[in-house]
């Protein structure tokens, strides 16, 4: 550990940061957050010395300690730099977005020398075959066509949940704190949980199961085609034979999107083919993405990017266009998008090796993969009006700026991407696609936490308890007040989220006068779920909507999981009454919405702020933790007393629970720290297991708390740590 100090400058202001080389540079930048309120990507760090831009621990290890901190979104940082203009024999090399990272002059000068010698290469090595090229693509042209039939449109959204999947859209864009999205951040929003659904009703064929009994089957090569599957596109029949009952399955591959969503299995063939007429059905402007290393994906065009943005079906990633080349490992050389109005080579959008991509593109030459797409795409838009051609034409040519302007970004080079999660394991090691076992992992940015429902929710609880103490309810009669409750929530969960209402319905042990008796103690919960009660002319009473049904959708899991703790809670109370009105039965005082960092997270299902967004659907990931790593929470108020935390285990896989952490705390937005408790040797006995610990060094005030989590149950099998929940509660004044 060596510890340095540094002096940053950041307009008329200098501040004292103690930086640990072991916490790494992004604690740096959380460090300089918390002290300026510039998030770290809007970051950009200077020594003041020699003008050098810090970029990295080494960077800093090379500069004395006095450093200058601008935002990028200041006029300082607006001012243009000096470029040295950079010729090439590649189109646009030179114009860069300014937000975009983009490799230093050296790199790229010896990028595009590696490129000019691949292309020089190129012209001895590439063959002749540009009918070879245009018979690989041509066969698409009428599949994508497919997609624009109303009829096939018509029987895909049928199919879709669309109800659930507008919930779960908005519910996510409610979690990054906007509850009032616009048209397009809903699209955008929308389009994202299309891909999950699809990829859960969608089955993976490794080899089909036998159609008598159901056993395992073996490949036994080609069949002819029936006239009934040559109907949907099935020119290729494979044949498995059943390993015990020797019966024959036919596997067909078709190829109409309109028998796949009926079918809803195959490979990635069929999932892209499906999945993009499922695109089309929405609205979104779409492409079929065909690798000529044998692959298929889908790309739509997201308004609220202002881009193509990549689509993977098969393994539900999106917006990772490098996956193949640096998580699979493939060795791309063609990929081309084709839709309706055209076809496309992006193969530059799916590499930042494109000098080694070109030495393998050897069917034809560049000009004439160019020559033959533009041809095929021409005859794809000669029904076309003057004014569209005029659109398309503009399009094209700010994709084409797009794709080389990403091709020499460095956006991406700290993201670690995983290796093929479809298909058996031993045929993705066959193709060398296996890669790692992760998720898209990724060094984390900084996520405010829209939490204050948790908190509500959790505080709502203690009226309803002091209620029963007041009417002097033994806890067992308490505990059928709340399954009153909970059965209610669970009601309304599955009620479509623009209409929600539901009855207090009263049991043989609690009768409808208690419930009314009761119903004042409850008015903080539905406050917290934005529900509100009404009493009908029949006497019956129901929680019903009382504002915007997002937040009542954001709400529910979370009191629906804190029901469940706290009749698990309650039931195990023997002598009920005020004295046993304390923590953790109460969890009063939960600290929430502050900014979190992580050192890194899964992308897109274990995210930092799933730690703090108190349901079990969720959690937070660290792909490399198991042997350490950290999370801190920065407070968004005043400083704050960390009397008691709880952790809960996540949904599977108990080798990943935390078993050694510290917890600090810092009073000086994480310049230095104080440990306030350590943990050795903790073991979560089952899932969803909620752990309370009082906090062992009191009395110090924080602005900004971590963890610091040593090791997992089992750090030897493997290398990841996971947290269902976290839990942070203050003194109460």
């Amino acid at each position: 550990m060596v510890v340095r100090t540094f002096l940053v400058r950041h307009d008329d202001s200098t501040f004292t940061v103690d930086y640990d080389t072991d916490d790494g540079f992004e604690v740096f930048q959380f460090q300089l957050f918390s002290l300026t309120s510039i998030p770290p990507d809007e970051q950009k760090i200077v020594g003041e010395d020699n003008d050098r831009i810090v970029s990295d621990d080494s960077d800093l290890a090379a500069l004395s300690e006095k450093l200058q901190l601008i935002s990028i979104t200041s006029d300082e940082a607006r001012k243009p730099e000096k470029q040295e203009e950079t010729t090439s024999s590649t189109a646009g090399a030179g114009n860069f977005d300014a937000g975009t990272s983009v490799m230093s002059d050296e790199e790229l000068a010896r990028m595009l020398q590696a490129e000019e010698e691949a292309l020089l290469l190129q012209q001895y090595v590439a063959g002749d075959n540009d009918a070879q090229l245009e018979e690989k693509v041509r066969p698409y042209i009428s599949k994508v066509l497919l997609y624009e039939d109303p009829v096939r449109q018509e029987v895909a959204r049928k199919t879709v949940p669309l109800d659930n999947l507008e919930e779960k859209a908005l519910v996510s864009l409610a979690k990054e704190g906007n509850f009032k999205p616009s048209k397009v951040e809903e699209d955008h929003a929308f389009l994202l949980q299309l891909l999950f659904w699809f990829k859960r009703s969608f089955s993976w064929v490794n080899a089909p199961p036998c159609d008598g009994c159901g056993n395992e089957t073996t490949a036994q090569g080609m069949g002819n085609a029936l006239p009934s599957e040559i109907q949907y596109g099935a020119t290729r029949v494979e044949l498995y034979r059943c390993n015990s009952c020797s019966r024959v399955t036919r596997f067909p591959r078709y190829n109409d999107p309109l028998k796949l969503v009926e079918t809803r299995k195959g490979r990635c063939g069929e999932w892209a083919n499906c999945f993009t007429l499922y695109c089309r059905a929405f609205g979104y402007k779409s492409r079929l993405v065909l690798d000529f290393t044998d692959h298929v994906w889908t790309e739509c065009y997201s308004e609220a990017l202002g881009r193509w943005m990549h689509l993977d079906p098969c393994e539900a990633i999106y917006d990772r266009p490098l996956l193949y080349e640096k998580g699979w490992g493939k060795k791309l050389n063609y990929v081309i998008a084709i839709a309706k109005d055209g076809v496309y080579d992006v193969t530059k959008r799916y590499t930042r090796k494109w000098n080694e991509v070109l030495s393998r593109r050897t069917i034809t030459t560049e000009s004439s993969v160019v020559s033959v797409l533009t041809s095929i795409t021409k005859e794809c838009r000669r029904n076309c009006t003057s004014q569209v051609l005029s659109i398309l034409e503009e399009h094209d040519n700010i994709e084409r700026e797009a794709l080389e302007r990403d091709l020499r970004s460095t956006d991406d080079a700290p993201i670690s991407l995983p290796g093929r999660q479809s298909g058996d394991k031993q045929w993705r090691i066959a193709r060398s696609e296996f890669g790692t076992d992760s998720l898209s992992s990724s060094s984390c940015t900084v996520r405010i936490c829209c939490d204050e429902h948790v908190t509500k929710i959790y505080n709502a609880f203690s009226s309803i308890l002091h209620k029963f103490v007041e009417d002097s309810l033994t806890a067992s009669k308490g505990v059928e007040v709340l399954k009153i409750l909970r059965a209610t929530v669970v009601d309304l969960k599955k009620l479509s989220y623009k209409k929600r209402r539901a009855s207090l319905k009263p049991n043989s042990i609690v009768g409808t006068s208690l419930v009314h008796q009761l119903l004042p103690s409850f008015k903080e919960l539905l406050n917290a779920l934005t529900l509100k009660s009404e009493l009908d002319s029949n006497g019956i009473l129901s929680v019903c909507l009382a504002g915007n049904p997002v937040q009542t959708a954001l709400a529910l899991p979370v009191a629906l999981h804190a029901l469940d703790e706290l009749i698990s809670d309650l039931s195990k109370c023997d002598n009920f009454s005020k004295g046993s009105l304390s923590f953790p039965l109460l969890r009063l005082n939960r600290i929430c919405s502050g900014a979190v960092l992580a050192s890194g997270e899964e992308l897109p299902f274990g995210i930092a702020t799933a730690a703090f967004d108190g349901t079990r659907m969720s959690k937070w990931e660290e792909h490399n933790g198991a042997k350490g790593c950290w999370i801190m929470y920065k407070l968004s108020a005043n400083m704050q007393e960390l009397v008691a935390y709880e952790l809960m285990s996540a949904n599977d896989a108990p080798e990943r629970d935390p078993m050694d952490w510290v917890v600090e705390g810092s009073n000086d937005g994480g310049s230095s720290w104080h440990v306030l408790d350590e943990r050795r040797s903790e073991m979560f006995d089952k899932r969803f297991q909620r752990k309370t610990y009082n906090v062992k060094s009191a009395g110090f005030l924080s602005n900004m708390f971590r963890f610091r989590f040593l090791a997992v149950r089992d750090v030897k099998s493997t290398s990841r740590l996971q947290v269902g929940s976290i839990d942070l509660y203050a003194k109460q004044n």
